[in-house]
């Protein structure tokens, strides 16, 4: 662990650093979390393109940060499971099951919603 600066603004400062540090590992070292970053850019724009109103983007806000959350938990269940069991553990390989089905599950609930927002404007854009 990494020693604390001594002044409280300090300490919220690099707080944001290790914050910011963890989004690049997040990033670089797991595919799903740039396939999340690419869909995450997409529905971006494409609420920009089609002026979704703002609950519409509250909606989408909550449903890419859920989905995000989950990713980031589950990679970091998965650093500590695999540093305190290098080896097959039947136990550790299912909490790493059940912390990937949760960002499943989510991702899931996220394009559902994209599709409760996004079909209809798709439509009218074609009729």
């Amino acid at each position: 662990m990494k020693p604390q600066p001594r002044n409280q603004l300090s300490a919220r400062i690099a707080s944001f650093g290790y914050a910011f540090k963890g989004i690049r590992t997040l990033i670089a070292s797991q595919p799903n979390a740039r396939i999340h970053l690419l869909a995450t850019l997409l529905v971006i724009g494409a609420g920009f393109y089609f002026e979704v109103n703002a609950t519409e983007w509250c909606l989408l806000a909550l449903s890419m940060g859920g989905v995000w959350l989950g990713e980031g938990v589950n990679t970091a269940l998965e650093f500590v499971v695999d540093k305190v069991s290098p080896e097959f553990d039947l136990l550790a390989g299912k909490a790493k099951d059940v912390a990937a089905a949760a960002v499943l599950l989510m991702a899931i609930a996220s394009a559902t919603v994209g599709c409760i927002i996004f079909i209809p404007k798709i439509i009218t854009l074609f009729t």
